[in-house]
Parts: C-alpha cells; sequence; structure tokens
C-alpha cells in the first residue's frame, strides 16, 4: 500500500504547514523515505491555539452523554479501518503486523471506555453542618491540552490522552512523533469524521523542543500530558510549573523482574520471553532487570535463552516473524554500546548480541547474564531487544536491587507463595506490579509510576482525574 504524506489537522482542516516545510519518514525495516510530514511553524501553532480555544468553549457545553456517542462512532471507525492503520504503523514502526492490529484494536477499548467513564464523572453531595445549607462538588473540564507523544505506541500514547481530555470536555492539541506520524493521523481522523466539531481536536508535528516550549507556556493551554523519557519529562515539568499548569508525565522505566526459587520456572520464563521482546523491547513497562533466585538461577538462564532464540526476526509486514526492526538507528547504537560496557564489566553474552544485516534496524534478541551493578545497562533503560540477567540470594538483596534506581513505573515478580507475593508487592518501588503474569497496561487499570518514572496515571477510572477542576459551591437558603 502507498504511506501517506502525512499534514497537520487544523480547526477541522487537513493542511500542510504554513511554511510548506515538510520532514521525511523512514521504514525502519527498509531505511528507505516512504513519505513526509508536515513540519508546525509558529504561525501553524498559532492557529491551533485559537482553535483550541474555540474548539473547548463549543465541546464543554456539549453533554457527557453526547459525547460519548461521537467518542463510540470513532471508536467502531478506528475498527473498521484496523487493517489499514496496522499496516501503516508497522510501515513508519517497525513493530509486526499482529501487534500492529492489536494497538489498533486496543485504542477502540480505550475509546469506549473513556466515553463511558466521562458519562459517570460524578460530582456529590456533601452532608452540611447546619439545617438548609447545600455543599456540593461539581467536575468542570481544565481546558486545552497538550498532548506529547513517542514513537515506540504511535496510537495509544495519543489515544490514553486524547481519549481522557474529550469525555472531560477538553479540547486538545496533539504533538505527536515525526518519526511515526501516519498511524495517530488516522486515529485523529476517525475522530473528526466521527464528528468531532472543529478545533476540538488538532494535531502538529515539527521540532518537540520548539512546539513544547510555545505550547506549555502559552496561556491557552492549562493541561500537559508527556509520554517520554525522564530527562525530558524534567524539563517539560519544570516549564508547566512555572505557569501552574497541571501536568501527568510518564517518563522512563528500569524494570525488575523478581523470580523466586518456588515459582514455576518454565512458565515464568515463557511469559516473560513474550515480554521481553514485544516491539523489539521498545517498551517503557518492559522487563529489564531479572533477578533470578541462586536456586534456579541456571534454569531460568536456559529456559529464557531457549524462548529468546526462537524469536523469528524480519521485517513486520512477514507475518511468519515475531519481532520487527528498532524503530530508528539510535537504538542500534545504543544497545550495542550497553552490550559491549557489560562484557567489558564482567557479564557474559548467552544468545544474540549482534545486529542483524546491514540493511534495517534489525538487531538479535540479546540475554546477558552475570551483569553486574555497574554496567551501563543496569543503570540506564536499554529500551530494546535486551535481557539483563543476574543472581539473588535473599529477598531483602532482590528488594534493595529493585529500588536501587529512581525509576519505578513497571515491575514483576514470579513466586508460588502468597505471603511472598504479598510482602514483595508491599517492598518495590512502583507504580504497577504484575505477579505471575504480565497484566498492565489494560484499558480498565491505571497506568502510572513514581519517583522518576513520572506521576499521575493514564489508564482506568484515575485517568480522567488529570483532566477536571473540582469545583465546591456551597449554597444557603434565602
Amino acid at each position: 500500500m502507498d504511506y501517506p504524506n502525512v499534514q497537520l489537522l487544523i480547526d477541522g482542516k487537513w493542511r500542510p504547514a504554513a511554511s510548506g516545510k515538510t520532514i521525511p519518514v523512514l521504514n525502519p525495516a527498509t531505511e528507505e523515505v516512504v513519505g513526509t510530514v508536515a513540519h508546525a511553524g509558529k504561525a501553524d501553532l498559532d492557529e491551533a491555539l485559537a482553535a483550541a480555544e474555540k474548539g473547548f468553549k463549543a465541546w464543554r457545553q456539549v453533554s457527557a452523554y453526547e459525547r460519548s456517542k461521537v467518542m463510540r462512532k470513532a471508536a467502531d471507525l478506528m475498527r473498521e479501518r484496523a487493517d489499514k492503520i496496522a499496516t501503516i504503523m508497522t510501515i513508519e514502526q517497525g513493530k509486526v503486523l499482529a501487534e500492529a492490529k492489536l494497538e489498533t484494536m486496543t485504542s477502540a477499548d480505550i475509546i469506549d471506555w473513556f466515553a463511558e467513564e466521562g458519562r459517570r464523572a460524578y460530582g456529590r453531595l456533601i452532608p452540611a453542618r447546619i439545617p438548609g445549607v447545600y455543599q456540593m462538588t461539581f467536575k468542570e473540564p481544565v481546558g486545552p491540552v497538550a498532548a506529547f507523544t513517542p514513537w515506540n505506541f504511535p496510537i495509544n500514547q495519543v489515544v490514553k490522552k486524547m481519549a481522557a481530555a474529550l469525555a472531560s470536555g477538553c479540547s486538545v492539541i496533539v504533538k505527536a512523533p515525526e518519526e511515526t506520524p501516519a498511524s495517530p493521523a488516522e486515529l485523529i481522523r476517525a475522530f473528526v469524521d466521527a464528528g468531532v466539531p472543529a478545533g476540538v481536536v488538532n494535531l502538529v508535528y515539527g521540532v518537540p523542543s520548539e512546539i513544547s516550549e510555545y505550547l506549555i507556556p502559552h496561556p491557552t493551554i492549562r493541561k500537559i500530558s508527556f509520554t517520554g523519557s525522564t530527562k525530558v519529562g524534567k524539563d517539560l515539568a519544570a516549564m508547566a510549573g512555572l505557569h501552574m499548569k497541571r501536568v501527568t508525565m510518564e517518563l522512563g522505566g528500569h524494570a525488575p523482574v523478581i523470580v523466586f526459587d518456588d515459582a514455576d520456572i518454565e512458565q515464568a520464563a515463557k511469559i516473560m520471553v513474550g515480554a521481553k521482546y514485544r516491539n523489539a523491547g521498545q517498551v517503557c513497562i518492559a522487563p529489564t532487570r531479572f533477578l533470578v533466585q541462586e536456586g534456579v538461577y541456571d534454569k531460568f538462564v536456559k529456559h529464557f535463552v531457549d524462548g529468546s532464540k526462537a524469536i523469528t526476526v524480519g521485517n513486520g509486514l512477514d507475518t511468519d516473524n515475531k519481532m520487527g526492526a528498532l524503530a530508528n538507528d539510535r537504538r542500534i547504537t545504543a544497545i550495542e554500546t550497553m552490550i559491549q560496557d557489560a562484557v567489558g564489566h564482567g557479564a557474559k553474552v548467552a544468545t544474540g548480541g549482534n545486529r542483524i544485516g546491514n540493511k534495517g534496524y534489525f538487531f538479535e534478541p540479546t540475554v546477558v547474564t552475570d551483569v553486574p551493578k555497574s554496567a551501563r545497562a543496569m543503570n540506564e533503560e536499554p529500551f530494546g531487544p535486551l535481557a539483563l540477567i543476574s543472581p539473588f540470594s535473599k529477598f531483602d538483596d532482590a528488594a534493595e536491587e529493585a529500588n536501587r534506581l529512581p525509576f519505578g513505573l513497571a515491575s514483576y515478580a514470579f513466586t508460588k507463595s502468597a505471603k511472598t507475593a504479598t510482602a514483595i508487592g508491599a517492598a518495590v518501588e512502583a507504580g504497577m506490579m504484575s505477579i505471575n503474569s504480565f497484566a498492565l497496561a489494560l484499558t480498565e487499570t491505571p497506568f502510572g509510576g513514581m519517583k522518576d518514572s513520572g506521576y499521575g496515571s493514564e489508564g482506568g477510572s484515575e485517568g480522567l482525574d488529570a483532566y477536571f477542576n473540582t469545583k465546591f459551591i456551597t449554597q444557603t437558603g434565602v
């Protein structure tokens, strides 16, 4: 299929940038330019801000009941168009077609979820201390939202922010990723085609730092949602703080996996192989530091290595492949550097460790064992198909290592003991923990971290909280 040249959406109109400037888009499986995306400048951003302000005034007056109808229609359109959209995503991002299709279908579920949650975002009546007094809280939309999203999940990173904003009655300017622009544009097209009024949803691309530095301080924007690296997130949060803007931050992770000696080792390895190499490991909640109790260490390593070797890597459009290309050449360099550093610190490469071919950003599923804490990969998020496995002796050793880093997004544990499960769930400092499964990021559950992994939640009923102001009214009878 032909890859589209992606335009901006401003005030209900798809159009090129005012300057005519574009950015090339590469297919990471072939390294070929497949299309372009419009490059927004200051004039485009000013128009988007004016449109978002106008759109907010109109959309907030639409009842939650009617807003949900429009959103449900957008969800249906995503399902109808899923095959086309998934193909576009694989071409621009590299993930295998099955994963792209699942992401597209999941986006429809997320839209449906928030459409219904928005209809049930109740205020409350607070009992008064004296007769004749009514005390009430109301939830009001916070205002126009600026949403900044990364390339690893081009649709789902956008839809969590946009669906929550629209369900709450907010308008939104989405700064989607320039490397993977077409699939999020198709998501937004579904909302436009479903009847969202002009100005309620706007889409821009360009230089990320220039766009964020212009939108965040602007008085029109009242809420910022960002998914990306911890360093950039801290900079944007600081900028937002100067202007008292509400912020949700979903930042980097370095998820520990704690495998106790009483776990079902074969099952644990199987589950974690699937989780590790999903989207070629380019997932903020991907398992990265595998901490395995000494008594089962060799057994786990064997099963995990065998599972890693069985992963077929190649162009995501080929349905026989289970892992596609990395999204860009930067990830290849980063993974190679981390492996070399780990080996230099005494670690061993159990499988993988090399780029595949010299065309396309393919890399072998890689397992490195006996990795010391001093290795870079044990301290910096790998964000690729690299699993780090190290032994531990006692419960406290595993908990200490899990909490050693400033990250606190996702975590995993495997044990047959209810006592151990309860203890490790309480001990690990992370916003999410999945025990004996990979069950995070479900539509109806909260998604967010703590410490340097950010704050706020983007899933479940908690996902609406940041898009509302709570207003308290007390009324005394005359």
